[in-house]
């Protein structure tokens, strides 16, 4: 077997491949050129070679969003390691494991006048769970930091970052390994560790108790427990279209049952427990509705973090859901309360109100979502890009075989198309990615890499500019607002498509779109793009009318 010559370079690889990490994204670079030899070289890789970093980073985090595991992405010196930033952000706030590994120069060449060249240790301090900063030299003490540094990813489950400076020559080999790196491993179990008949109490007392579900991974939480939370009178649970969870009771389009809310429905409504796990929240009116409505119990579940959201976190139980629940269930019981059958009702009338709208809208956003969703195949993944499209999508229920998931760690439209094509890869599934035009202009580059499935497919909607904009409070039209906001645009994918070997389709009707999704998914021979043209100036009034008529 082939060897990189310099011994760091080794005991990284090594390090790696004994903790079971297998997927290495690699951007091409002269400084990381011992990395990528050994990688490239090592049949217990499997490598992919993607020249854009900021692309490389989010396909990687997509990559382990599926497998569950981290995904190292390995560069050169200098400014491409600044392109990792937005990925490893995300990675960060979703809760996902990565490895950055970044080739430096030894310390003696920083800050003298090379090239390619920048201060890279600790740059992601702020967002890193560890950072090692290796010395030149293979050693005990490099060992160390490597060893924690891949462990801090599995334990903590977000992004690390190893740091590693080669001096030249860099393209050497051997056949020899000189180095037996020295292993370490942490684990920790998660157990309920306090007594729980107080907070047992609180829930019998309490008669209106609300769930409140953001990102969360399919198949997570038991069915049992979730048809015990269903039939509770006293509780209502609210997911969103990324929690990945299903109940003909629960309530899945929180913004289309609490926006036409009075205050004295508000009042009404006000829980006096919340329960809350997953990740993200997607809806601004349910933050907004529990920061003035507090209850007077938050309990957040989750192994890791508990963000205090609402402002009124009382409690962290540092367990998986399915334990939390296994645990308190054994202690609680139902308590007459009229909270859910309430929900039901205003639920049933809003859907009802809803069907009635969407039959007599034009051809907008909202009427491609209403005919897009349902189209999804079924067991397929979906991969919804920031801004609108994810909050189109909290409008409508979906298939509940289908996966959902979406860049809510730090909501940013920058590596969507690149996160979706990641999590197509990692998942081997049927995946659909919706997306709007603004998030994917501008990570066009993601197309830029040979390992997009046949079977990939990208609707994406395009209205001309940043949607969003018109939507929030403050739309103004003026060549300030269109230029500076919205950024309006008059262009399409059409080339795009054709230069990366993309099918390329086009609908701007309710017909041709209905037509152009039956070619979308009867063919899976290359990846396919579909454009779908709604009007500009439309978009906006029709969403926002919408929840004046739900009452």
């Amino acid at each position: 077997m082939t060897y990189p010559k310099i011994p760091l370079a080794q005991s990284i690889i090594e390090l790696l491949r004994a903790k079971g990490i297998t997927n290495i994204v690699i951007s091409p670079g002269s400084r990381n050129a011992p990395l990528t030899i050994g990688f490239v070289n090592n049949p217990n890789f499997t490598c992919y070679s993607i020249a854009d970093e900021r692309s490389a980073a989010f396909f990687a985090v997509g990559f382990a969003q599926q497998i569950n595991k981290p995904v190292a992405v390995v560069c050169t010196s200098g400014s491409a390691l600044l392109n990792y930033y937005p990925a490893f952000a995300e990675a960060f706030y979703s809760q996902i494991p990565l490895i950055v590994i970044s080739a430096d120069r030894p310390q003696s060449k920083i800050d003298i006048g090379d090239g390619q060249t920048i201060r890279q240790e600790n740059v992601f301090a702020n967002h890193s769970l560890f950072n090692a900063n290796l010395n030149e030299n293979a050693s005990d003490d490099n060992d160390l930091l490597i060893n924690e540094a891949i462990d801090t990813a599995f334990a903590k489950r977000g992004p690390v970052h190893i740091n590693a400076p080669f001096e030249e020559p860099l393209y050497e080999t051997t056949t020899e390994l000189f180095v037996a790196p020295k292993m370490s491993s942490t684990s920790k179990e998660f157990t309920i560790e306090e007594n729980l008949s107080e907070f047992a109490t609180i829930w019998n007392i309490a008669k209106k108790k609300l769930i409140l579900v953001g990102v969360n991974a399919p198949n997570a939480v038991e069915q049992q427990f979730l048809d015990t939370l269903a039939n509770d009178p006293s509780v209502v649970v609210m997911i969103e279209t990324t929690s990945n969870l299903h109940h003909p009771k629960f309530i899945n389009t929180i913004d289309t049952i609490i926006t036409p809310f009075t205050n004295d429905d508000f009042l009404d409504f006000q829980p006096e427990i919340l329960v809350t796990f997953g990740g993200m929240i997607v809806s601004k009116r349910i933050k907004a509705f529990l920061r003035k409505y507090q209850p007077n119990h938050h309990w957040h579940i989750d192994t890791l973090r508990a963000y205090d959201t609402f402002g009124c976190l009382t409690k962290h139980f540092k367990v998986i859901p399915n334990m939390f629940f296994q645990s308190i269930f054994t202690l609680t019981q139902m308590v007459e309360s009229n909270y859910n059958q309430k929900v039901q009702n205003i639920k049933a009338l809003r859907q009802q109100k809803s069907l009635e709208y969407l039959a007599k809208i034009p051809f907008t956003d909202f009427k491609v979502f209403e005919k897009v969703l349902p189209a999804l195949p079924k067991n397929s993944q979906l991969q919804i890009s920031n801004s609108s499209p994810i909050r189109y999508a909290q409008l409508f229920d979906i298939e509940k075989s289908i996966e959902v998931f979406s860049n809510r760690g730090t909501s940013g439209i920058d590596g969507s198309t690149s996160t979706a094509i990641g999590a197509a890869v990692g998942s081997q599934k049927q995946n659909v990615f919706i997306a709007g035009d603004i998030g994917f202009l501008y990570d066009s580059n993601a197309l830029w890499n040979n390992y997009i499935p046949k079977n990939f497919k990208i609707i994406l909607i395009n209205n001309g500019g940043g949607g969003i904009f018109r939507i929030l409070p403050g739309h103004n039209e003026t060549p300030v607002f269109t230029t500076f906001f919205e950024t309006s645009h008059c262009l399409t994918a059409e080339h795009l498509a054709k230069m990366y070997g993309f099918n390329y389709l086009t609908a701007s009707t309710e017909i041709t779109l209905e037509n152009s999704l039956k070619t979308l998914f009867n063919n899976d021979e290359k990846p396919t793009l579909l454009e779908v043209f709604t009007p500009t100036l439309e978009n906006d009034k029709v969403l926002l009318q919408y929840f004046k008529e739900l009452v």
